[in-house]
């Protein structure tokens, strides 16, 4: 039926799309690559297109930081789809929260193996998890390169963006603490979704993405 790219969030691989169904198309799950120290979200999702030859006409499905890859990479190529779940797509997006790590950059000082290894702090964030679920978040966050997860923070903070790609479909849940609802426009809301919802309440999820992958 078509290519379809997945792209996962920070500190996760994608596994995250264990419970999504994408039916007859031919899915390719796009895995990270160590970034140079130069790059920007622009230029690493250049790479991403020459790495995995992400070709036009293709659909592209990003979660959290794999969104804003999606975004760029829509914005370098023209998609078929570029849908982005529990993620962003403009500056006017970013949380607030952005604008103290912008002046107080503490993640440049902390050890990138520490990120991989603070799974009990960042899971609340992300909402209420199951014992296996969270077994699978654990597992993804240790096996995180710590120097892309190190590179991506800088990364998503040096981002700006203003531009949304004609073929960009948004899906956000409204108890998302991470990019939190209130911020974003033009979106589908899943009522009760969070962070984490393209894994713990697919069916949702699935419901939504169905008309759009057999379009």
């Amino acid at each position: 039926m078509g290519n379809v790219y997945l792209i996962a969030g920070l500190g996760a691989d994608t596994r995250v799309y264990n419970n999504i169904e994408l039916y007859d198309h031919d899915v390719t799950p796009v895995d990270w690559i160590e970034p140079d120290k130069s790059d920007t979200l622009v230029t690493y999702a250049q790479k991403l297109i020459n790495q995995y030859n992400i070709r036009p006409n293709s659909i592209i499905i990003g979660n959290s930081l794999g969104g804003i890859l999606t975004v760029e990479i829509a914005k370098l190529i023209p998609v078929k789809k570029a849908i982005i779940i529990s993620s962003i797509k403009v500056n006017a997006e970013t949380p607030g929260y952005f604008n103290l790590f912008r002046t107080l950059p503490v993640y440049k000082i902390i050890p990138g193996k520490l990120f991989t290894s603070l799974g009990f702090m960042i899971k609340p964030l992300f909402g209420h998890m199951s014992a296996e679920d969270a077994w699978l978040f654990n597992d993804m966050l240790k096996n995180s390169s710590p120097n892309f997860v190190k590179w991506a923070m800088g990364a998503i903070l040096q981002w700006r963006n203003n531009i949304i790609p004609p073929s960009l479909y948004h899906i956000t849940g409204d108890k998302d603490l991470i990019f939190p609802v209130s911020k974003i426009s033009n979106a589908t809301i899943v009522e009760g979704g969070t962070h984490i919802m393209i894994f713990d309440q697919a069916k949702k999820i699935n419901k939504l993405l169905k008309p759009l992958l057999k379009k």
